[in-house]
């Protein structure tokens, strides 16, 4: 058995955006905002990891939109992958947990603001 930490490699659908982290990286929180809904189609289901664990290994097409005052989306500027968020003046980043390559080793946390989740969205108890 090795001390090393984990690490984990993820990107978008086209593989213009790549990134590497290294080490414990949160459970996956789901979010159901109505910024998230939008920029997902869905819900943003997340992990963090802290900025110094975190590597882009190619960053060709990532952009950046700044969602409101106090966080940016990084997303592929190609295939349309929605792939972070970030909340300013923080030193960690959120990563979609569907960008991360699998077996994620990952497991749910918890939802949050699910009273924004839209109608037609049931949504099961967490186990």
């Amino acid at each position: 058995m090795t001390d090393e930490p984990r690490t984990r490699t993820g990107g978008c659908l086209c593989g213009g955006v790549r990134y590497r982290v290294v080490g414990e990286i949160r459970p996956v929180i789901n979010c159901f905002c109505s910024q998230c809904r939008k920029t997902s189609g869905h819900h943003f289901a997340a992990t963090r990891a802290g900025l110094e664990q975190f590597q882009l290994l190619s960053e060709e097409s990532l952009a950046w939109y700044s969602s409101s005052d106090t966080a940016r989306r990084g997303f592929c500027n190609r295939c349309g992958s929605s792939l972070f968020w970030q909340r300013r003046g923080t030193r960690t980043i959120s990563i979609t947990a569907g960008t991360l390559d699998g077996p994620t080793g990952l497991s749910t946390m918890k939802n949050i603001f699910v009273e924004d989740r839209s109608d037609y969205h049931d949504l099961p108890a967490l186990k």
